[in-house]
């Protein structure tokens, strides 16, 4: 893996340098995308880090009505399901798997614009979406605990004065229909506005032939947004958001042959109904600028499965059992921040600033109905933050600058549940980074960072669990990182080099009890490792190659691994490679138009085997996904027809291991059972803009 990676790394460099000087002779193309997510708003090319951008346009080739069909575009980005979405996301192999732990202490932060959703990210529906930012790498000075691994922005449509109009319909297979619009535009000369809405369903690839039915394992997506911008004055500008989204998914995913066809008499569900509203206030002084965002989110959350996968008298001594989550979560956040202009940079103005303080509040209460509970269990969670944070960006030269970040954050959690347990946990963190850039041409920048990142401890919730697996301890990651990106008239190249050194490495386990009737319970925790080392290489590009034919190829490597840990089981880890940590990943794509109306896409997703979970050891095969679609363009209109898996490929999202759950089998030897991945689906899209 290390020759490989040094290898691929030499190989980009070298191309890069070479490309330098054919460069010297191009116009400069500056890329426009801009980063909404950094303190600067740099343009992607210019900012010093690994960051992948997917814009509307990629979003709408894919035919993507979720965060977790764009994620596999990005390098070293991986994700889990185990729920009706892949909605647990890893980066850099760092990432929660699951449901259980989720609402403790997530590993990559997911922001719907100002809104934090870290940890509940069904809500990562991508209507109306200018583009999604993947931050990879501990990101503390922005996001604090919840970007150990990084971040994720999703960036919705503004209000302003001039926008695109757009109605779309689309009809595929199992039964999947999408119907959405949006609109804005000026109000007054001062108000702008933004409305969306989209209904999303589909019964899912899932048979379920106990009941008869199609839908168990369907998909059923409500997504709402309403932007309105007042210029106030000159000085000031109010933006006003409100999210709302209505996900009432079924959750019927497992089956005893590892197929499409169940036989649960009771599927399960993965709703989630939230209301958010946020409010950012700018306003530009003298010597900078001042920002104030608030931000109140609602969501009301179920998540439940049928834990014997068949129906009641199948399973030897009336074996049953039903797993049900609910929680009822309210998060406020509060940020103020303070940007420096010309007038106010320091040090002859050569250094621009950003100061600011941020506040979070949540509060989560949780009713578990399970079946071998004697009664129900109940719990309140309350984790409190204040942190506050300075972010500066040097110009040491003309070509050389220093952006150096801190972020000191304290945490206080308070816990108490049904049994009489009760925790309260308090702790102070530090991170940051200190990244040096520099400019070797007009359209070449080399930078090299260091960046400390850190996450929470905190406490294993089930009642079932043990006292000395109760709490877990914080973690600290410092990143490594050496990039080079370069942009030429009619390619560009980003490339990132890293390594990660991990300290008392959080790592998912699961322990494994014998019920009276001799059936498996499982108890899902967190646990702490020794050390983990993630290393890895990350390649974007992109080449137009004529004024018809667009080209672009990512790639990710990485070797992540974690050491010294004793699982449930009582098996010693030396080392081990760390789950969901695909040696390879890569993306290809290639855009073609045929004629001014007709355009053809066709894109490549492939990643290497990789474990499911530190826990145990099943796998996910090596896999590839074929996507495509045809598209037709006149005047408003435009038509498609689209393929996602084009060949029909069988890949696993979810996988377990170390038990039999099959009677038919006497319950051994042990089995692996795997959650699939969608099928081949074939569907036209129509969308009219004005």
């Amino acid at each position: 893996m290390l020759k490989l990676s040094t290898l691929a790394l030499t190989t980009a460099v070298s191309g890069l340098f070479s490309a330098v000087g054919v460069a010297e002779q191009l116009p400069q193309d500056v890329e426009h995308i801009i980063v909404s997510s950094d303190f600067q708003k740099r343009s992607l090319q210019k900012l010093p880090s690994s960051l992948s951008i997917v814009g509307a346009q990629d979003i709408e080739l894919r035919q993507a009505q979720h965060l977790e069909q764009i994620l596999n575009v990005a390098p070293n980005v991986n994700f889990a399901t185990g729920a009706s979405r892949g909605r647990y996301i890893q980066i850099r192999g760092i990432g929660e798997r699951s449901q259980f732990a989720e609402p403790i202490n997530p590993s990559v932060g997911v922001i719907v614009d100002d809104m934090d959703f870290s940890g509940i990210a069904a809500v990562g529906t991508l209507f109306d979406v200018e583009q999604v930012e993947i931050f990879k790498g501990p990101q503390a000075t922005e996001f604090g605990a919840s970007a150990l691994a990084g971040a994720i922005k999703i960036k919705t449509t503004e209000a302003t004065a001039e926008q695109t109009q757009k109605v779309s319909l689309t009809l595929a297979q199992q039964d999947t229909w999408r119907l959405g619009a949006a609109i804005g535009g000026a109000l007054t000369d001062r108000v702008f506005y933004r409305v969306a809405l989209q209904q999303h369903k589909s019964d899912g690839f899932v048979e379920n032939i106990h009941l008869n039915r199609e839908d168990t394992n369907g998909q059923d997506e409500l997504t709402g947004r309403f932007k309105l911008r007042y210029l106030a004055s000159e000085r000031l500008t109010l933006d006003l958001n409100y999210q709302h989204f209505d996900i009432d998914n079924g959750y019927d995913a497992f089956s005893l042959e590892n197929n499409r066809q169940t036989r649960s008499d009771q599927p399960g569900f993965d709703r989630q109904q939230t209301h958010a509203l946020g409010l950012r206030a700018r306003y530009q002084v003298s010597w900078g600028e001042l920002l104030a965002i608030g931000t109140h989110a609602e969501s009301e959350i179920g998540y439940a499965y049928d834990e014997d996968w068949t129906f009641t008298g199948f399973h030897p001594w009336g074996y049953t059992s039903f797993d049900a989550y609910f929680r009822d979560r309210d998060t406020q956040t509060i940020e103020l921040r303070a940007s420096s202009n010309d007038i106010s940079a320091l040090f002859n103005q050569s250094t621009d600033w950003t100061l600011g303080v941020f506040v979070k509040a949540t509060e989560e209460d949780l009713l578990r109905q399970y079946t071998y509970a004697a009664s129900d269990f109940t719990s309140e969670y309350q984790p409190d933050n204040q942190a506050i944070y300075a972010e500066t960006r040097s110009r040491l030269s003309e070509r050389l600058g220093l952006t150096a970040g801190l972020r000191l954050d304290h945490y206080e959690i308070d816990y108490q549940d049904s049994n009489a347990y009760r925790e309260r946990l308090s702790e102070t963190m530090l991170g940051g980074k200190l990244v040096l850039d520099y400019d070797l041409t007009s359209n070449t920048m080399l930078y090299a960072g260091l960046y400390r990142g850190y996450k929470a401890s905190g406490f294993n919730p089930d009642e079932r669990v043990s006292a000395e697996k109760r709490l877990y301890d914080p973690e600290y990651n410092w990143n490594y990182e050496l990039g080079l990106k370069w942009s030429g008239k009619q390619s560009f190249v980003r490339v990132a080099a890293f390594y990660m050194d991990r300290k008392d490495t959080q790592i998912s386990d699961f322990d494994v009890q014998s019920r009276p009737d001799g059936t498996a319970s499982f108890i899902d925790v967190i646990d702490n490792a020794d050390l983990g080392e993630h290393q890895g290489l990350e390649l974007e590009s992109g080449w137009q190659v004529t004024d018809n034919l667009n080209l672009s190829a990512n790639l990710g490597l990485l070797d992540a691994s974690f050491e010294g840990y004793q699982r449930a089981n009582g098996d010693f880890v030396e080392e081990r490679e760390q789950a969901q940590s695909p040696s390879y990943m890569f993306n290809l794509a290639l855009n073609w138009d045929i004629s001014d109306r007709l355009r053809w896409h066709v894109e490549v997703d492939g990643k290497d085997e990789f474990y499911f979970s530190d826990g145990h050891n099943e796998q996910s095969g090596a896999y590839e996904l074929v996507h495509a679609s045809l598209s037709y363009h006149l005047a408003h209109w435009t038509l498609s027809l689209w393929g996602r898996n084009l060949t029909d490929e069988t890949y696993y999202t979810r996988g377990f291991g170390g038990f039999n759950n099959d009677p038919r089998e006497g319950y051994a030897p042990p089995e692996p059972y795997y959650q699939l991945g969608d099928g081949r689906r074939i569907g036209i899209s129509a969308e009219y803009t004005f």
